[in-house]
This record gives C-alpha cells, sequence and structure tokens, in this order.
C-alpha cells in the first residue's frame, strides 16, 4: 500500500485473514476515481458485506460471502493501476487526496453500518469505494456471514483466523462457547437428537467452561417438541432472529478496529440526546429511548408552547417570571432561560394553582398517595384531612377529615397499595392512628408504652407491616392490628424507611446518622455519617439515595450504595425544625424543599444552585410533596396554616417575556 497513491510499480495484493492490517483505511488514494476513467467499475465491493459483480482474478480474492480482500484497492493490471502514474507525472487517472483522519475514517465507518443495516448496501459498497474505507476487518466480515448463514463449522475456522486480533485470551473460547450453543439449539429444534448430543459431549464440554450452563443444556435434550425447546430456552429459534442476537453478543468480544459494536451509530445519538436532556434543568418529561422522538437536526430544547391567560387568572403572589429570572441567571444566564422557560411554564409546578385552608393551626406535613390520586395534611389541629385530585382538571377537594389526635399530626405514611394511612404526632406523642382510607375508619391506635414517642412511621413493602419509633430509645414492626412483631432497643429514631427487599429499615438517629438495621439476621451497620444532626430523610424509588434535611447545613445528597456525599444544595434555610423535602418530576430529576425563609426551593439533582424560588407563604414551610403520576403539580405544607398546590404557570407573549428578562439584567 503506498501512501496517497504516491510511487510507482504494480500494488501488491493486500494480506488476507488475520495477518491483514486492523487500520479502517486501506487505499492510498482513497479509490477516486476520475470522471474520465472507468475504473470505479472495475472497483470490487468495498464494505465485504455484499457480493462483487465480477470476481477479479488479478490478486483480489472474494470470501464465501462476498467480501472483497482489497476493500476498494484497484487489482492489479486492472484500470485501477493507473494509479501508479501519480508518481512518476502525466495524466493520472485517480486524484491525489489528503489522507483522512482517523476520527474521519470512523465517522465513515459508523455511517456505513447504519446504512447497511437500513439494506442501502450498494450505497455502503461506493462510500468504501471512494472513501478507501473498510467497514471491518475480511476476516471479520467471513465470520458474520457463516453466523448468518448457519455455516458453524466455518464460523469455528473463522474464530482461529480471528484468534491473533482478539486481545483477551478468554475470548475466544466464549465466543465458540456462543457458537456451539447456538448450533447445539438448532440440532434440536430440527430434531437432529444424536447429532445435538455430540456437540453437547465433544464440543461443548471438552471447553471446560460454564459448566452449570452445559447443564442446563443437557435439560432441553427431554423437550418434546420445538415449541417447547424455544420456551425453556427463551430463545428466538432457528433463524435470521436468534443469529441476529448471537452476532451482537459475538461482537463484544472483538476490539472494533476489527468489527463495530452493533448498532454503534445509534447508540451514540441516543447518548448525546440523553446528554443535553440532563443538562436541561427544567427537562420533566418521561424518558424516551426512541430516537423517532426526537429531531436530530437541532439541539434538544424543551417545548415552547404558549399559553395566554387572563391577568385576572394570575395569583397576587409574588410575579413568577422576575422569580425564573433570579433563579435561572445564577445557573445559567438569560439565553438558556428562553430556551427552558416554556417547559417550566407547560409541565414545572412553579406557580399557585389552589390554596387549601381548611386547617385551623399550622400545618406540619402533606403527602400525596402513591397512585397521585389523593392527598393526605395532617395539622396542629389535630386532623388529617384527605383530598381528592381531579384527574382532569388537578383541583382538589376534600374528600374526608380524620380526627381525633391530641397532640397534633406531624407524619403520614400511605400503605403500598393507599388503602390504609398511618398517622403520628410530634415527640411526646405515644400513639399511633392507622385508618382506612375507603371508609374513613379507625382500623388501629396503637401504644406500646406512655412512655414511648412515637413520631415516625414506614411501610414494608408487602403492606402487611410496618415500622414505627421516636426518640425514647426503641422502634417497633408491627402488623396492620398493631400487634408488635419485633423490637429494637436503644435506639433513638428521627425519621424511619423501608427498603425494597422487605428486610432492611433505615433510621436516623440522634448520633447524626444512618445506619441499616435488619430484623431478620439481627444485624446493623452504619450508612451514612454527618456532622449535624438529621432532621429528616427519603429514599428514591430505586433506593439508591437519599435526601437528607440536616439542621443548619440544608439538604444533602448522599449514594447509599457508595455511602458518599454527593451533593449539598444551596439557598435553603434550615435550623433545627423538622423540614421534609422529596424527590420529584418524571425520573425523580428534581428536589424539593421547604424552607424557615417561607419559600420552597426547587434544584435539578445535578445542580447546587436552585432552579426556582417558590414564594407565597408566609411561615416556615415544612414539608413539600411531589405527586408521584402527576410531574406538574407539587403540594407545600407551612406554619401559616395553609397547603399550596403548585402546576404549571400560564404562558404569556414571548414579548413580554424578553421585556422582563431584559430588565432583569439591566
Amino acid at each position: 500500500m503506498q501512501a496517497n497513491g504516491a510511487g510507482g510499480g504494480q500494488q501488491p495484493p493486500p494480506p488476507q485473514g488475520p495477518a491483514g492490517p486492523e487500520l479502517g483505511c486501506l487505499g492510498a488514494q482513497n479509490g477516486e476515481a476520475s470522471s474520465g476513467s472507468a475504473a470505479g467499475e472495475q472497483l470490487a465491493h468495498a464494505n465485504g458485506l455484499l457480493p462483487s459483480a465480477a470476481n477479479s482474478s488479478g490478486g483480489s480474492s472474494i470470501s464465501p460471502g462476498g467480501l472483497s480482500v482489497n476493500n476498494g484497492v484497484p487489482a492489479a493490471g486492472g484500470p485501477g493501476s493507473a494509479a501508479a502514474e501519480l508518481g512518476g507525472g502525466g495524466g493520472s487517472a485517480l486524484k491525489k487526496k489528503k489522507r483522512l483522519s482517523q476520527s474521519d475514517e470512523d465517522v465513515i465507518r459508523l455511517i456505513g453500518q447504519h446504512l447497511h443495516g437500513l439494506g442501502l448496501n450498494q450505497t455502503v459498497d461506493l462510500l468504501m469505494q471512494e472513501s478507501g474505507c473498510r467497514l471491518e476487518h475480511p476476516s471479520a466480515t467471513k465470520f458474520r456471514n457463516h453466523v448468518m448463514e448457519g455455516e458453524w463449522d466455518k464460523a469455528e475456522n473463522d474464530l482461529n483466523e480471528l484468534k491473533p486480533l482478539v486481545h483477551s485470551p478468554h475470548a475466544i473460547v466464549r465466543m465458540k462457547f456462543l457458537l456451539l450453543q447456538q448450533k447445539y439449539l438448532e440440532y434440536l429444534e430440527d430434531g437432529k437428537v444424536l447429532e445435538a448430543l455430540q456437540v453437547l459431549r465433544c464440543e461443548l464440554t471438552p471447553l471446560k467452561y460454564n459448566t452449570e450452563r452445559i447443564h442446563v443444556l443437557s435439560g432441553y435434550l427431554m423437550c418434546s417438541h420445538a415449541e417447547d425447546l424455544r420456551a425453556k430456552a427463551e430463545w428466538e429459534g432457528k433463524g435470521t432472529a436468534s443469529r441476529s442476537k448471537l452476532l451482537d453478543k459475538l461482537q463484544t468480544y472483538l476490539p472494533p478496529s476489527v468489527m463495530l459494536p452493533p448498532r454503534r451509530l445509534q447508540n451514540l445519538l441516543r447518548q448525546a440526546v440523553e446528554l443535553q436532556r440532563d443538562r436541561c434543568l427544567y427537562h420533566n418529561t418521561k424518558l424516551d429511548n426512541n430516537l423517532d422522538s426526537v429531531s436530530l437536526l437541532i439541539d434538544h430544547v424543551c417545548s415552547r408552547r404558549h399559553f395566554k391567560t387572563k391577568a385576572s387568572t394570575l395569583s397576587s403572589t409574588q410575579p413568577i417570571v422576575p422569580t425564573y429570572c433570579r433563579g435561572l441567571r445564577s445557573v445559567c444566564g438569560a439565553p438558556y432561560m428562553l430556551q427552558c422557560l416554556g417547559i417550566m411554564r407547560k409541565q414545572f409546578p412553579c406557580y399557585t394553582q389552589q390554596i387549601l385552608t381548611e386547617h385551623c393551626n399550622e400545618v406540619w406535613f402533606c403527602k400525596f398517595s402513591n397512585d397521585g390520586t389523593k392527598l393526605a395534611t395532617g395539622s396542629k389541629d389535630t386532623t388529617v384531612i384527605i383530598w381528592q385530585v381531579d384527574p382532569d382538571t388537578h383541583q382538589l377537594k376534600l374528600l374526608k377529615t380524620l380526627e381525633g389526635h391530641a397532640y397534633g399530626v406531624s407524619y403520614i405514611a400511605w400503605s403500598p397499595d393507599d388503602n390504609y394511612l398511618v398517622a403520628c404526632g410530634p415527640d411526646d406523642c405515644s400513639e399511633l392512628w392507622l385508618w382506612n382510607v375507603q371508609t374513613g375508619e379507625l382500623r388501629t391506635k396503637m401504644s406500646q408504652s406512655h412512655e414511648d414517642s412515637l413520631t415516625s412511621v414506614a411501610w414494608n413493602p408487602d403492606g402487611k407491616r410496618f415500622v414505627t419509633g421516636g426518640q425514647r430509645g426503641q422502634f417497633y414492626q408491627c402488623d396492620l392490628d398493631g400487634n408488635l412483631l419485633d423490637s429494637w432497643e436503644g435506639v433513638r429514631v428521627q425519621c424511619l424507611w423501608c427498603l425494597s427487599d422487605g428486610k432492611t429499615v433505615l433510621a436516623s438517629d440522634t448520633h447524626q446518622r444512618i445506619r441499616g438495621y435488619n430484623f431478620e439476621d439481627l444485624t446493623d451497620r452504619n450508612i451514612v455519617q454527618e456532622d449535624h444532626p438529621i432532621m429528616s430523610f427519603t429514599i428514591s424509588k430505586n433506593g439508591r439515595l437519599a435526601l437528607l434535611n440536616v439542621a443548619t447545613q440544608g439538604v444533602h445528597l448522599w449514594d447509599l450504595q457508595d455511602r458518599v456525599l454527593v451533593r449539598k444544595y444551596q439557598g435553603v434555610t434550615q435550623g433545627f425544625y423538622t423540614i421534609h423535602s422529596c424527590f420529584g418530576g418524571h425520573n425523580e430529576d428534581f428536589i424539593a424543599s421547604g424552607s424557615e425563609d417561607h419559600k420552597v426551593y426547587i434544584w435539578h439533582k445535578r445542580s447546587e444552585l436552585p432552579i426556582a424560588e417558590l414564594t407565597g407563604h408566609t411561615r416556615t414551610v415544612n414539608c413539600v410533596s411531589w405527586n408521584p403520576q402527576i410531574p406538574s403539580m407539587m403540594a407545600s405544607a407551612s406554619d401559616d396554616g395553609t397547603v399550596r398546590i403548585w402546576g404549571p404557570a400560564p404562558f404569556i407573549d414571548n414579548q413580554d417575556i424578553e421585556e422582563e428578562c431584559s430588565s432583569m439584567d439591566s
């Protein structure tokens, strides 16, 4: 091979098989023929994925699958040999071109792979010819063709050719195991039991790899028919589908210079879209990994549909646009604000939709049900009010009032099926109430001892048990009738949470830590250690992250798996009052918390600075709850005796937005 086609003499045929180079581009002159030459018509197919129209006998060999081993470099003696004249002057048939960079080669290969997946093989062929690149190594192409055609013996021989190109010595064994497994299953489906048994005994077993899987495979010999085999093996059956899936697995063991990973371009584009969504602080829609749902021609910008509204429909609270500008300018500046403002107003809960005033004293807690259809609020006025969420208007109306909590209600927990509600009181309360939500009847009023302080509760995922405790030195596990199942002594509990494994209970205590307690093996371990009291905490749906309200410090995000502090969120005023924060939005990308400065703060999970500060309350905001089913709805409870329901703000003219932002920048 000669650089840029320079030099004289006849080009030797490039090496075949594993000894061939792994580089992506081979053609010195990039395979470009001049308009007055017929060289382009004589070039063998470059991508190795189509059979050549004519089999050259001058040094370019074609694999059974149609691979042109010269990868677009003209064979010696053919019309393409005019490239040799480039070094000697005169009228050259091929145009000298600048050598492609590695990134250019990679892009061409990615495009070629994608086009091949669309069935545009002739286009791929021309692209590889003109660029002088090849889609994959010749041996890899032969291997692909033999796998897809079910020629297993030839595919095994191809593995021997690929062996020098594979970095891991164990990879070939794994690849061979996958090939033989497919061969074995196809024999079984065809009813060739003796041949399948021969593969199992004489080919798979001698590999001494994954013997447990071999035992499973041997059990398939007892399958009475093909449908039974496919069901038990969870296998698509003999054909293109299962072989394509096999090829995807095999490709993971080959370097990308030999064979590109499956659907590499689509995966890169999907990652780019997800990254742009992650950087959009107000993106609050369900994740959709389908690229057809987005445009790849422009950067991601949240929807900017405009909704006009009459001034009379606006709340008397502080105008919402200046609030947005303050929050956004501190994070990303006004230009970014204009891009994201549409989604903020369309789907983000930053506007007071409704003010609930039925409580006649401080409201200490609020929590949406798991199905998002109800909201429970607890107050110092000794009542729990259950509100119904209208599915169409998202307005709330009073459904039931649960009375009799002599000390007030400072904590509420819905059962997993939303049929029951547990209410706890403040520090000096030794009682717990378990209500039937459907009937409004009190099922259990529990008190283990007048010395107890039952201030927190958490449901087991099975919905049949819950744990409760307080700061008097113990917590309990009980059934729905209040019967004591287990207890843990010597733990002054501030807040509780049950993990999804059904065994572990997380408890924050007076030692400024969160520990995990296992009621089955009676073990406990330290998970989180803070330097200041943990007033409350909540756990993400996947159980990975913990959101803590820490006295005098604010809101902290912890990774429970790695046991590290991930982020400290700024802005909130947190003293020694108990304030409850929450995860929210689609995918739980947002965090909201009340504050002693009468505001609600909202952060993107990845940003320490608040993206919104919601005003309207006149005293400390004790609790915030984000609707788990309606990402554009949030509730906040305050010492001012009200509960505010936050929703999307009505949109105003784009001109008004620009004028408002301009005034904020001036």
